[in-house]
This record gives C-alpha cells, sequence and structure tokens, in this order.
C-alpha cells in the first residue's frame, strides 16, 4: 500500500490535470464557436461556387481545354494532408493520417513503391505522421493555421495547382476531417485535380448555348482557379471546426476520468489513513501492555 505522502501528492497531480482539461474545454468551446460560424457560411458560397462551374462547363468549350481537367496516365501523386499543429485531440490527426496511407495501398501502391506520392502537409501532425512512414512530405504550409486566412490557404492551392499544369503531378487529392457535429467528424478523401466533372444543377440543360460577357474564356481562366481555391480552403475550414470540436469532446472526457480517478486516490488515501491509524493505536496498546506486565 503507497505512503499517505505518495497518495497525496498524486491527488494534488490529478486535481492540477482537471484544472487544465477544464481550461482546455473552455477554450475549445470559444474558439469552436468562431469556426463553426466560419464553416457554416462558407459551405453555401462553395457549393454555388461548384454549381457555377458545372453550369458553365456544359456550354462552354473553353473549360473543356482547361489544363486543370488534363487527364494523364497517373505516374505521380499528391496528397493534401489537412490536420492539426497540436495534439490533445483525440484521434483527429491519426485518422487522418490512416485514411492517407489507406489510399496510398488502395490506389496508388505502385507510385509508391516507386516513391512517387508525394504528401503536401497543412498542419504539423499530419507531416510528422507521414514522414514516420516514410513518405516524402512539403513543410511549405504547416504553419496554415497559425494565421488563418484564404490567402495562405490559397498559396498552398496555387502552388499545387502550378505543380499540376506543370506535370510534377498528375493527381492531387484532399484528405480532410469534414465536421458533423462536436462529436463527429467525418475522414473525406477529394479529388482536387483534375477537376472531376461536375452535373450541372437540377433544371440546367446541358449543351445550351450561353452567352458570355466579357467573353467566355476569360470567365473559365478565372472561375476554374478559384473554385480549385475554394475547394481547398473549405477542406481546411472544415478541419479546423472539426479539431475545436474533436479537443473538446477529448478534454470533456479527460476532465470526467480526472474526476473518477480522484475519487479512487481520495478513497485510497482515506484507507491508508485509516490503517496507518491503527496501526499506531496498536503500537500503542501493545506498550501499555508491555509496561502493565512489568
Amino acid at each position: 500500500m503507497p505512503s499517505l505522502k505518495e497518495v497525496r501528492n498524486r491527488i494534488v497531480s490529478v486535481n492540477s490535470t482537471q484544472q487544465i482539461t477544464k481550461a482546455m474545454k473552455m477554450v475549445a468551446a470559444a474558439k469552436l464557436r468562431r469556426a463553426q460560424d466560419a464553416i457554416t457560411q462558407m459551405r453555401p458560397y462553395a457549393q454555388k461556387l461548384s454549381e457555377m462551374l458545372g453550369t458553365v462547363s456544359a456550354g462552354a468549350e473553353a473549360a473543356a481545354d482547361s489544363p486543370y481537367k488534363q487527364v494523364r496516365p497517373i505516374q505521380n501523386v499528391l496528397l493534401i494532408l489537412v490536420t492539426s499543429d497540436r495534439g490533445l485531440c483525440g484521434a483527429f490527426n491519426t485518422n487522418v493520417v490512416k485514411a492517407a496511407v489507406a489510399r496510398v495501398n488502395e490506389r496508388y501502391a505502385e507510385q509508391a513503391r516507386r516513391g512517387n506520392v508525394k504528401v503536401m502537409a497543412i498542419g504539423k501532425k499530419g507531416g510528422e505522421g507521414m514522414q514516420r512512414r516514410g513518405f516524402s512530405v512539403n513543410t511549405n504550409h504547416i504553419d496554415t493555421f497559425g494565421s488563418l486566412s484564404f490567402s495562405t490557404v490559397r498559396e498552398a492551392a496555387e502552388e499545387a495547382m502550378d505543380a499540376f499544369v506543370a506535370g510534377q503531378f498528375d493527381v492531387v487529392e484532399i484528405v480532410y476531417n469534414e465536421f458533423k457535429n462536436v462529436a463527429t467528424q467525418v475522414i473525406r478523401v477529394e479529388q482536387m485535380l483534375p477537376i472531376v466533372p461536375t452535373p450541372a444543377p437540377a433544371g440546367v440543360t446541358a449543351n445550351v448555348n450561353y452567352t458570355f460577357e466579357p467573353d467566355e474564356e476569360q470567365i473559365v481562366s478565372e472561375l476554374i482557379p478559384k473554385t480549385l481555391k475554394i475547394q481547398l480552403y473549405k477542406a481546411v475550414l472544415e478541419s479546423n471546426a472539426s479539431e475545436h470540436g474533436a479537443r473538446m469532446t477529448a478534454m470533456d472526457k479527460a476532465t470526467e476520468n480526472a474526476g473518477e480517478l480522484l475519487k479512487e486516490l481520495k478513497l485510497v488515501y482515506n484507507r491508508t489513513r485509516q490503517a496507518a491509524i491503527t496501526k499506531e493505536i496498536l503500537e500503542i496498546v501493545g506498550g501499555a501492555e508491555a509496561l502493565a506486565s512489568e
């Protein structure tokens, strides 16, 4: 049985940990509200932009000639992993890394054996996880969440887009956590490049002659890159909200576990203290009986 001092030290330690997890839960809850508002506002815009691209592509010849639609034999692959910079959020980061590795094993095993699967890490944890598994990782954008904005994400998107157009990669995919609610995040794997044909929205007939102003080529040349950047930005916002939700849930569970552990430690402390008092009483009684017998 541990000594009273050891048990007291453990109680103090667990109590301090519980206070930290409570504070982290409150911080995560505050950040979650802002992140949730951001992704809620972004989703309709991203969806409408995608619908516009589908509508324009249905009748625009320039869209078919876009360099972002080039379908080539898959020799080189780029995976964009969106994770967090910090841990203490349950299996949030691990699930993204596992999904990326599973994707490689299922679809790009041959390319991986030749060393032609590269990773662009947005968030430190994903890059570290893939490096441990032997993948080549682009770490130019791991600090994106330090100053999260469209401009910082746009730089990562443009780098991937330029590499695709230059022929450095034949396919670009995004792996991230989609935010559902505080307790639920869903792993998503989306193809960013080449552009996947988007069906026209309901009620819009394909092969319709559209009038473009100022001209078809300029509109398509601006719409497609913007849609790709928004696609990545939306994935980053989804991941950001998911991270705070996962951390809030993890810290809530950690706080509960600390409370249960404190109950057990206090019970052990009381039993240890009672045993120590009983031992002292027995020693006193034994000493008194020894003196009386003399």
